[in-house]
């Protein structure tokens, strides 16, 4: 059973930087599609930021964050890192790293198609 915890959240001003960890243990890490989510206070839904498939490394971002937010990853790490800068205020959510072993070709964007999920991570931006 794979297990994910995330890392590296916290309370910033808005225009700092963040970088978010995921560290995997009990399963092949290389075998998963990897994304990123966040859920904001009094959504619903987790909202899809980016996915990278398993070792050609091909991202995908949503557009609300294109150009701010960079997803990686390092299998020999099994780790799982979220580059985000010039955070503003609306980026304040928890974040979740999630994985999924059954999609092949793009990262799915919906987070039911996910398998494996983290505790989560919050990162709350001042103004």
């Amino acid at each position: 059973q794979l297990e994910l915890v995330e890392s590296g959240g916290g309370l910033v001003q808005a225009g700092d930087s963040l970088r978010l960890t995921c560290a995997a243990s009990g399963g092949t890490f290389s075998e998963y599609m990897m994304g990123w989510f966040r859920q904001a206070p009094g959504k619903e839904e987790r909202e899809f930021l980016a996915g990278i498939t398993r070792t050609t490394d091909a991202t995908y971002y949503s557009d609300s964050v294109q150009g701010r937010f960079t997803i990686s990853r390092d299998n020999g790490e099994n780790s799982l890192y979220l580059q985000i800068k010039d955070l503003r205020p609306s980026d304040t959510a928890v974040y979740y790293c999630a994985a999924d072993r059954n999609t092949w070709g793009i990262p799915r964007m919906n987070h039911r198609g996910y398998q494996h999920w983290g505790q989560g991570t919050q990162v709350t931006v001042s103004s």
